[in-house]
């Protein structure tokens, strides 16, 4: 199976190589993949993954992850052909923050919309599943905590898309809790917020969220 990955930073190439290492396929989207800085990415992943365009690595493949910083977010989607994503996984692991005001970064959208529900309704026919976003990439694969496998809340429409991404959760390592429809974002988006925060306060970025349950 083959998983298309937009974006070439620090979370589309951890998530590359987490999605290698149990055998999918990777393309990572980029806006311009004859860049020197996409050569430099392709060097930096190695085999584990291919970087192309946009539109490629959207229309080649059957999960998308969009791993983009939120400014660029919409225009990647535009770039990638939103046709491309109809019936799709989508996996959204971005954050709608704004740093105009500086540390800590401030949302563009909440308590009333968030943007995982931005990504839906830009691909309607996809099926948007909200993952990834509560955590720093260094603990997005195989995270190795004290207290036990840390919790990665997730949401969406589609009941299928969230299944999938279950399990690709528990072959990275995590423990998943579903809090239902893509405007579970609204809720999710500020949890990055507050791991931003606690990061800053202790200049340390090796924490996660767990639910306790009795």
């Amino acid at each position: 199976m083959k998983v298309g990955i937009l974006g070439t930073g620090d979370v589309g190439r951890t998530l590359a190589g987490g999605f290698a290492e149990i055998g999918y396929e990777v393309l990572m989207g980029t806006r311009d993949p004859h860049a020197d800085k996409a050569k430099e990415v392709q060097k930096k992943v190695g085999k584990a993954a291919r970087i192309t365009t946009f539109a490629e690595a959207a229309a080649s493949c059957e999960i998308i992850v969009i791993a983009t910083l939120w400014t660029g977010t919409e225009n990647a989607v535009q770039m990638a052909g939103k046709n491309n994503f109809s019936g799709k996984v989508v996996i959204d692991a971005t954050n709608p923050l704004v740093f105009s005001q500086g540390m800590p970064p401030q949302l563009a959208y909440g308590h009333t919309d968030s943007g995982g529900e931005h990504v839906q309704r830009w691909l309607p026919a996809a099926k948007v599943v909200k993952a990834f976003n509560i955590v720093g990439h260094a603990h997005m694969i195989d995270p190795k905590f004290p207290g036990g496998p840390p919790d990665m809340f997730i949401c969406g429409n589609d009941p299928s898309a969230k299944q999938l991404v279950t399990d690709i959760l528990k072959r990275f390592g995590w423990t998943t809790i579903d809090i239902g429809g893509i405007e579970g974002a609204r809720l999710l988006e500020p949890l990055c917020i507050l791991w931003v925060i606690y990061g800053a306060k202790t200049n340390s970025w090796n924490h996660a969220f767990k639910m306790l349950r009795k």
